[in-house]
């Protein structure tokens, strides 16, 4: 196995190959408030549980939206710019948003998100743990990591009848979403869903006046199941917070 060597607080300590290369830059402004919603469907990323640690990823990474949710750790590439990054600090940041390609620009001038590179776009607070504000843009290290969240898994209806439109975030674990089911109080057998767009996920059935129940699956594999977390006078454009997390 190919292994990195990595100074942190000038200690030398080795990386095994699942530490992956790519750049990242910026955006979204010094608060932050820029990257509020976005291509995964969330809304305030307070409220939604993921803060201002977040990224938009390039084409290659966001993977059509499968990628929101998933968490990873990034630290920049001290040996590349030395006088750039701060050395010996790692962030970890949620999947949020999509960098859109520009083909405009060649893809190592302004292009950073065109297809095939890896990239992170994170918001400015984010980045400027790992590197000084005046890089741009700075070559890192990053892996998949595990999600750690405050609070359970919360869902966010929307949609009208015949078609409710899930919003599920919060989501800790492996935070990638695979599959997903739902069930109403007057229903006997779970109903599979499908991704709509982003972390939005749709059901064709009319389930007004009943509880409703979530069974939400990893890229993983692992399982939760939420038990009637919406009650049976539940309205489109509500939040619930539900009693289980990964």
């Amino acid at each position: 196995m190919v292994l990195l060597l990595m100074f942190k607080l000038g200690i030398i300590f080795v990386v095994s190959a699942v530490w992956q290369q790519a750049h990242a830059t910026f955006y979204g402004g010094s608060d932050a408030s820029g990257t509020m919603g976005g291509a995964c469907g969330y809304g305030n990323l307070n409220i939604d549980g993921y803060g201002i640690k977040t990224a938009a990823l390039s084409t290659a990474l966001f993977n059509d939206g499968k990628s929101c949710g998933g968490c990873y750790q990034i630290v920049c590439d001290a040996r590349k710019a030395p006088q750039w990054c701060l050395k010996g600090t790692f962030i970890t940041i949620t999947a949020t948003n999509f960098c859109p390609p520009n083909f405009a620009l060649p893809n190592d001038n302004g292009g950073w998100c065109n297809p095939p590179r890896p990239h992170f776009d994170m918001s400015q607070p984010a980045f400027q743990t790992i590197a000084k504000y005046r890089a741009g843009i700075v070559p890192i290290f990053y892996r998949r990591v595990g999600c750690r969240r405050s609070g359970n898994i919360r869902f966010t209806i929307n949609g009208r009848d015949y078609f409710e439109l899930v919003l599920i975030s919060n989501v800790g674990g492996g935070g990638e979403i695979s599959k997903v089911w739902i069930k109403g109080s007057k229903k006997n057998q779970w109903e599979s869903m499908s991704m709509n767009w982003g972390a939005n996920w749709q059901s064709l059935s009319y389930l007004n006046g009943q509880s409703l129940s979530f069974r939400v699956q990893l890229t993983n594999g692992r399982t939760r199941t939420a038990i009637n977390v919406a009650p049976s006078n539940w309205r489109f454009g509500q939040s619930f917070k539900s009693n289980v997390q990964f």
